[in-house]
């Protein structure tokens, strides 16, 4: 699975960015996509995913009411609109796609990262 990102940028706090990922290659087993984040010295951080099956969406509680996040009917192409941005949301964002099967051992994880691209919010 390749990831590409796109919609990343410098914006005044206050200000919106939509950010978009296409997943491509081996697509059909992805059960869900989302974004995280990294900013300077800190930990990547879950921001919001969204299930391929349902559409069944989660955020984090920083972003709740700011952030929304939307896919496209196949759920390999998803969107990360961000409104209201505030200078903690710098950092750089990334895509991730899931796939899980499960196995005689149980359930197997593989994530597919992007390359990242960086949201930088002025004050």
């Amino acid at each position: 699975v390749q990831l590409v990102e796109s919609g990343g940028g410098l914006v005044q706090a206050g200000g919106s960015l939509r950010l978009s990922c296409a997943a491509s290659g081996s697509t059909f087993t992805i059960s869900a996509m989302g974004w995280y984040r990294q900013a300077p010295g800190k930990q990547r951080e879950l921001v919001a995913t969204i299930t391929r099956g349902d559409g069944d969406t989660n955020y984090a509680d920083s972003v709740k009411g700011r952030f929304t996040i939307s896919g496209d009917n196949h759920k390999t192409t998803i969107y990360l609109q961000m409104n209201s941005l505030k200078p903690e949301d710098t950092a750089v964002y990334y895509c991730n796609a899931v796939k899980d099967y499960y196995t005689d051992s149980g359930l197997v994880r593989n994530d597919y990262w992007g390359q990242g691209t960086q949201v930088t919010v002025s004050s």
